[in-house]
């Protein structure tokens, strides 16, 4: 397996991994995501095919400094439980080292198995609980 960071200039690759995602990147933001220097992508390859990504973005607040928010987590359905997920959750904690990040977080449903055994067997410890608040602001397409 190789873990592939991509880059602003990886946007033509970056549009073909829909399969991986929740459904298929939208170029404009994509193209955003890839450009900003904080926002992190890494794709895991195996013989060559998109086997898993993770994203991560690094969030700065004036009191705290800064964090890496692994923001998605995904493994295609035919690489699962090979380790390709924990792999990529340390190498996006990699990554938040070298950025200078004081630490890492990632939300998951409670009864995501999958997720917290991922993320724990990757380091991850627990906090209490958590309830995430949301607000929708129309549609998910950005122009840019």
């Amino acid at each position: 397996m190789e873990i592939r960071r991509l880059a602003a200039e990886d946007l033509a690759v970056a549009l073909t991994l829909g399969q991986l995602l929740d459904g298929p990147a939208q170029e404009a933001a994509t193209r955003r995501f890839l450009a900003s220097p904080s926002h992190h992508w890494l794709v895991a390859y195996v013989d060559g095919w998109p086997a898993g990504f993770v994203t991560g973005i690094e969030l700065t607040h004036p009191d705290k400094g800064t964090e890496m928010f692994l923001y998605e987590l995904g493994v295609d359905a035919a690489f699962r439980r090979q380790g390709i997920g924990r792999q990529l959750t340390e190498a996006l904690a990699v990554v938040a080292r070298e950025r200078g990040c004081y630490g890492m977080w990632a939300g998951t449903e409670p009864d995501n198995a999958a997720a917290l055994a991922t993320y724990r067997a990757a380091g991850a410890t627990s906090r209490d609980p958590a309830v995430v608040l949301t607000w929708t602001f129309g549609s998910t397409e950005s122009t840019g």
